[in-house]
């Protein structure tokens, strides 16, 4: 499961993270054929040590970083974060799994098979067959109580239940057992194509069954799990959650006696594997903040220079970041894996300031934006492909990617901007119109060095074409709540995430604003601030679409609209780099999927 509300977190990471025509009166263009799916064979997102079990001993224990140990297990509640998840794919159940490319399959030790009614027949029922020997940490089977429970506390229908209400639950109109305990049959009230998403994880319907339960934080206790590994240990004062192997498992034994989850903040991560501390640490933030030496003091005559007691700690600089993956990468006994990770990075448009109130000017901006200079500078210094992105719902390396740019129109900015009155000046220079010049804020992401590359990247390129852009940056902490959500910016770089399930994860970030309560528009988390009905029924038709290929160009014309819409710009994927202690296997970058842990361990001496 991936949260799709875009935290200051995610923020932060950037980079690190009815079929009428548009409301815009823009005359749609036709939706252009389909083209080979991949923008480059070597857009890869993960990278992964491969785990072959008969070469890892058994024993030993792995020790992961993770920022901090997380308030939650349970990722529905507000407080998760992404190693809430993470540590909740050791413990919990998911009925299906992505691969490394985001396709969604069974996972046979949860799931013996699954099947949806024929497409066309009401109402959808899908039937789950169980696990026979799948069970709760304390002995009971799975069940079909399991499943409506957890229906109920994400469905909204009660707003006792607080936390995050993941599409298809609401679908949902009931789930009952089978012809025997584990068959569970979930009739939904309306098509729900995307149902392989839902139950991933699962938790048991002692901690979800009622709102008392569901709220509570999820962290140490009796709490039951049916995961390879069982909690051992939950130590938020000392930043340490253990897992250690469930006697229970029925699966493949884990090859590892004990998982254990440090707190180990970015910064002090290479320092960690460096004095053979960690043996996984995800290393994407450590290198793109890392910071610059700090401001000294000198006095003549007062011997060494020391660094000024108090002073604000320095902002990242891209040979700052330079230095430390140079540093990661010579590291003793440590492999950097990198690879493009699952979250699109893009330029937002904010449609309601002006002049980008104007679709034709977005739609000029999309085309002056030279995306594979944009990926050269953000990419290669971290030693990635410069793969430009050219779709706004699918990476680059998931089964029906096309680059649908074209629909922005002609590929000359400059006769774009020229028609919407936007003239430039004899001899170049900032364009203007009506006296006022054609000048952009551009918010980014402080301390960021990826940001800083891209946000230099997009000046550059956009002032080609005769439009002028100010970096503006801001904290972490205040990215999302006073800037994106409140409109105050014209330009925005952040990242969203990428999931298997498209339809449902992405259209809030395109859904159409619509008025709240006082009348004004609620943009919910479409910061662009634009949107058509159109747009809003071709997501919806394609969450209801049970036919993958139909499925799949009901997405593709939703992007094409995107584009024409001018809403924003896919730039790249977000980088993702994670350091592994060499003979540590199954570890790695991993992309669109989960680490199997019951794989992870130490590999045999040769």
């Amino acid at each position: 499961m991936r949260v799709r509300q875009l935290t200051a977190a995610a923020a932060a990471l950037l980079i690190a993270a009815g079929l009428g025509g548009c409301s815009d009166g823009h005359t749609p263009a036709r939706t252009p054929a389909p083209v080979p799916v991949r923008a480059d064979p070597t857009a890869r997102t993960g990278d992964v040590t491969p785990a072959d079990r008969t070469a890892v001993r058994a024993g030993g224990t792995l020790r992961w970083a993770v920022d901090r140990t997380p308030a939650t297990l349970n990722v529905y509640q507000g407080a998760a974060t992404a190693d809430s998840a993470l540590i909740a794919h050791a413990l919990y159940p998911s009925l299906f799994r992505p691969d490394e490319h985001g396709r969604l399959a069974p996972d046979p030790d949860y799931l013996a098979g699954a099947e949806s009614t024929p497409p066309g027949q009401q109402p959808q029922v899908v039937t789950y067959r169980l696990n026979p020997r799948a069970v709760w940490s304390d002995g009971t089977p799975l069940r079909a109580a399991d499943l409506a429970a957890q229906r109920a506390a994400l469905s909204g229908l009660d707003p006792a239940y607080r936390g995050g209400h993941p599409a298809g639950y609401d679908a949902i109109d009931s789930i009952t057992q089978g012809a025997d305990p584990h068959e569970v049959r979930v009739t939904f009230r309306r098509p729900y194509a995307e149902w392989r998403s839902l139950f991933a994880p699962l938790y048991p319907a002692a901690d979800t069954a009622t709102p008392d339960a569901f709220n509570r934080a999820l962290t140490g206790g009796t709490h039951p799990s049916a995961g390879p590994y069982n909690l051992s240990r939950y130590d938020t004062e000392g930043g340490r959650v253990s897992l250690e192997r469930n006697p229970r498992w029925w699966g493949d034994v884990p090859k590892t006696d004990r998982i254990d989850f440090l707190s180990t903040q970015p910064e002090q991560r290479l320092d960690a594997l460096d004095r053979n501390r960690l043996d996984i640490a995800p290393l994407t933030t450590a290198v793109d903040r890392a910071a610059a030496p700090a401001p000294t003091t000198a006095t003549p005559g007062a011997g060494p220079t020391t660094a000024t007691p108090g002073a604000a700690p320095p902002a990242a600089a891209p040979e700052a970041s330079a230095q430390a993956l140079r540093r990661a990468q010579a590291l003793p006994g440590i492999t950097v894996h990198r690879a493009a990770a699952a979250s699109l990075t893009q330029l937002t448009v904010n449609a309601a300031r002006t002049p980008l109130t104007d679709p034709a000017v977005r739609r000029a901006l999309a085309r002056a934006v030279d995306r594979r200079r944009i990926a050269e500078a953000a990419l290669t210094p971290l030693g990635l492909p410069a793969v430009p992105l050219g779709n706004h719902l699918l990476a680059a390396d998931q089964d029906g990617y096309r680059d649908n740019s074209a629909a922005a129109g002609p590929p000359d900015a400059a006769r774009q901007l020229d028609e919407a009155g936007w003239k430039r000046p004899p001899g170049g220079g900032t364009r203007t119109k009506d006296g006022r010049e054609l000048a952009l804020t551009l918010l980014v992401p402080a301390g960021s060095a990826t940001a800083k590359r891209t946000a230099d990247a997009l000046t550059a390129v956009l002032a080609e074409s005769g439009i002028a852009v100010s970096p503006v940056t801001a904290p972490a902490e205040t990215f999302v709540r006073d800037r994106l959500a409140a409109g105050d910016y014209d330009l925005a770089l952040f990242s969203w995430p990428a999931g298997p399930s498209p339809a449902s994860e992405q259209r809030p970030a395109y859904a159409k604003p619509r008025p709240d309560l006082d009348g004004a528009l609620d943009p919910g988390t479409n910061y662009g601030r634009s949107g058509t009905d159109e747009i809003d029924r071709l997501f919806d038709r394609a969450g209801a679409e049970p036919d993958p290929a139909a499925r799949l160009d009901l997405l593709q014309q939703a992007d094409v609209r995107i584009w024409q819409l001018g809403h924003s710009v896919p730039l790249y994927q977000r980088p993702e780099l994670v350091g592994v202690r060499n003979g540590v296997t199954g570890a790695g970058a991993f992309g669109f999927a989960w680490p199997r842990f019951q794989d992870l361990g130490w590999a045999r001496a040769s």
